[in-house]
């Protein structure tokens, strides 16, 4: 499979077993997807049960003879600032596990489809280190919402252009999920990084 870089007439070679395998259904995917934010979230949010609260200490009113219904605490989870009963105790693990081989199983599906929808461009990206510079290569190339652009090696000069651009994600190519992969509009591939994910993701299915 050749992809043909734009304003060149040179062609790149994608390899057909990761960037051209067919896609039955969306399951793994989906798998993989949920299980990359499942692993970011935290826990943090917490809630106080009964025991926890503060104060509750004396009994509101005496046992009998009152007409109302016995309560021995105002920290009572039905009422207005008491306890909160199965509430988030900070301790929750989300944590999603899927397998090393079906996570690279997901990247190659997903890369298949991206590829199959025309998002993929192999082109390098050079900078000094200017915003400007990484700003008129999006604009050149019409890369108008969300880019991925994945390169062999982060250097400086990349991590210092592109982290003031709120549209713009830089990856190493052994760092892909299938998180960014489908949320990308454009993907932009450097030459480097192409022989790197054949490396890392391997050439069977």
């Amino acid at each position: 499979m050749a992809i043909d870089t734009p304003k060149a007439a040179t062609k790149v070679t994608l390899p057909s077993a990761i960037f051209g395998i067919t896609v039955e259904n969306h399951e793994l995917l989906k798998l993989a997807y949920d299980s990359y934010l499942a692993n970011s979230r935290q826990a943090s949010a917490t809630t106080l049960k009964r025991g926890e609260v503060r104060g509750g200490g004396k009994k509101p009113w005496r046992q009998k003879g009152t007409g109302r219904a016995r309560f021995g605490s105002t920290r009572n989870p039905i009422w207005r600032g008491g306890g909160v009963v199965f509430g988030p105790s900070g301790n929750e693990n989300y944590t999603k596990k899927i397998s090393t081989g079906s996570k690279r199983v997901a990247v190659k599906q997903a890369l298949s489809l991206a590829n199959k929808a025309k998002k993929i461009v192999v082109k390098g990206v050079k900078t000094t280190g200017k915003t400007s510079e990484i700003a008129k290569f999006l604009a050149d190339n019409k890369f108008a919402r969300r880019t991925l652009i994945v390169v062999d090696e982060k250097t400086p000069e990349l991590l210092r252009a592109t982290k003031n651009l709120q549209n713009v994600l830089l990856v190493r190519s052994t760092y892909l999920s299938v998180y960014h992969i489908l949320n990308a509009d454009h993907i932009v591939l450097s030459p480097a990084s192409i022989k790197t994910i054949e490396a890392w993701l391997g050439g069977d299915k």
